[in-house]
């Protein structure tokens, strides 16, 4: 018996959080984690696309989050912002943890990020210090 889900298939019900990330999820991570960000875009894609629980939105906050970096590290400040606030809509809907992943942590070093990209303002982003884009931390089983 599965349980109660709640009406808006994206919200995510505490047994959303329980089991195993999907493994085009975790190549997405190590991925991010290596800074090879369009590539991590590419696999956590593949598992929001196959993921069929609200999980998926997980992995597309993360996605999102990847991408944040990516305009960063090409200096586009705009991108930046305006995927920082899409990435909200989907990072936001989880607790500390799910599934291995400290998505609290996750959020934190985002705004840290962001916070920089904000004061650097679009003329400077070149001058980013790029040791801020923090690595993604999950639980590897």
């Amino acid at each position: 018996m599965n349980p109660p889900q709640s009406s808006n298939s994206t919200e995510p019900a505490p047994a959303d959080c329980a089991g195993s990330l999907h493994p085009k999820a975790v190549e997405g991570l190590e991925l991010f984690n290596q800074g090879r960000y369009w590539k991590a875009h590419e696999a956590l894609e593949a598992a929001w696309r196959e993921e069929t629980s609200p999980v998926r939105e997980l992995y597309r906050g993360i996605l999102q989050a990847g991408v944040v970096y990516l305009h960063i590290t090409r200096h586009n400040f705009g991108g930046a912002m305006k995927v920082y606030q899409r990435s909200q809509k989907w990072l936001t809907l989880w607790p500390e943890n799910c599934r291995g992943v400290a998505v609290g942590q996750l959020q934190r070093d985002l705004k840290r990020v962001i916070l920089e990209v904000k004061k650097l303002g679009p003329d400077r982003m070149a001058e980013f210090d790029l040791s801020l884009l923090k690595p993604v931390v999950y639980d590897k089983f």
